[in-house]
C-alpha cells in the first residue's frame, strides 16, 4: 500500500504499540511525526503478565515493542518499522527518511548497523556492569564510537546539518533516538559522553536534532529514565550474573552499599 499526500490517513488506521522509556520505540514515533502521519499510540506495560493480547498477537514470536499497525497488519522491529514507513509514505509528497541513491541507502544501513553493533553493547554495559572497572571499559568503547560518528559526521560536508543532509534521515533517527538514554548515563555514572571538546559536531547535531519539529517532545526526560534504571537495577544485576554464570566465569562480590 502506497499513500499520496492527498488521501487523508485516520488515527485508527495506523496504530503504535510502544512503551515510552524505549529508544526503539522513540524511532518509530518520530519517524511517523517527520512524514506527519496521523496514529493512535498504545502504551505496553511490558512486564510478563502485563503485555496486552494485542502485542502478544500481533508480535507472537518476541512479544515485544515496537509494533506498528497499520490496515490491520502488524510490523515488528524498529528498523525493518522507519523503512516500511519510508516505503508507505514515500516521496515526493512525504520528506525521505532513505536516499532513493542504492549506493546513499546503504551507505546509511551500515552506519545504522554500526550503531546497533557498538552502541547497544556499550549502553547496557554502562548501566548494568557489575563493577566499575566493567562500566569504564564500555564508556571507553561509547567514546570511541562516538569518535568514528564525528568523523562521518565531518564528511558530510559544512553545509549538511544532519547525517541525512539538510533535514533528518535514517541514520539520525537511529542515533538520536538514544539521546535520552544518554543523558540519563551521564547523570547516573557521573561522566561526559558526548563532549563538546572531543565531539563537537555531534554535539551541535544533538542540539538540532533534539530541538527539529519531528522530535521536540518526544525524548523521554533523563531524570526519569534516571528513576526507571533505579527500579530496574535489581533485575539487570541478575541477569547479567547469570549471563556470567552461563558462560562459566563467578560474579563479583555485592559490593557495600553506598
Amino acid at each position: 500500500m502506497i499513500v499520496s499526500a492527498g488521501e487523508k490517513m485516520t488515527a485508527g488506521e495506523v496504530k503504535l504499540l510502544g512503551m515510552w522509556a524505549s529508544h526503539y520505540v522513540l524511532r518509530t514515533r518520530i519517524a511517523l511525526k517527520f512524514k506527519g502521519v496521523d496514529y493512535e499510540y498504545v502504551e505496553e506495560d511490558l512486564r510478563n503478565k502485563g503485555k496486552s493480547e494485542l502485542l502478544l498477537q500481533s508480535n507472537p514470536v518476541y512479544g515485544k515493542v515496537p509494533v506498528l499497525l497499520h490496515a490491520g497488519r502488524a510490523i515488528s522491529e524498529s528498523s525493518i518499522i522507519l523503512e516500511y514507513i519510508d516505503d508507505v509514505w514515500t516521496a515526493p509528497d512525504f520528506p525521505p527518511i532513505l536516499a532513493s541513491d542504492p549506493y546513499d541507502r546503504a551507505d546509511a544501513k551500515f552506519w545504522a548497523f554500526f550503531i546497533g553493533d557498538k552502541f547497544s553493547t556499550a549502553t547496557k554495559g554502562m548501566l548494568r556492569g557489575l563493577t566499575e572497572a566493567a562500566r569504564a571499559a564500555h564508556v571507553e568503547e561509547f567514546r570511541s564510537g562516538m569518535l568514528t560518528l564525528e568523523n562521518v559526521l565531518a564528511k558530510c560536508g559544512e553545509g549538511e546539518r544532519f547525517f541525512g543532509g539538510d533535514d533528518l534521515g535514517y541514520v539520525d533517527i537511529i542515533l538520536g533516538s538514544a539521546l535520552g538514554w544518554i543523558r540519563a548515563i551521564e547523570k547516573i555514572n557521573e561522566l561526559k559522553l558526548l563532549d563538546a571538546t572531543k565531539t563537537p559536531l555531534l554535539v551541535n547535531w544533538a542540539e538540532r536534532f533534539c530541538a527539529h519539529s519531528a522530535v521536540e517532545g518526544l525524548i523521554p526526560e533523563p531524570d526519569k529514565l534516571v528513576q526507571l534504571s533505579m527500579l530496574l537495577k535489581p533485575m539487570w544485576k541478575a541477569q547479567t550474573e547469570a549471563t556470567i554464570v552461563a558462560a562459566g566465569g563467578v560474579p563479583p562480590p555485592p559490593t557495600a552499599p553506598n
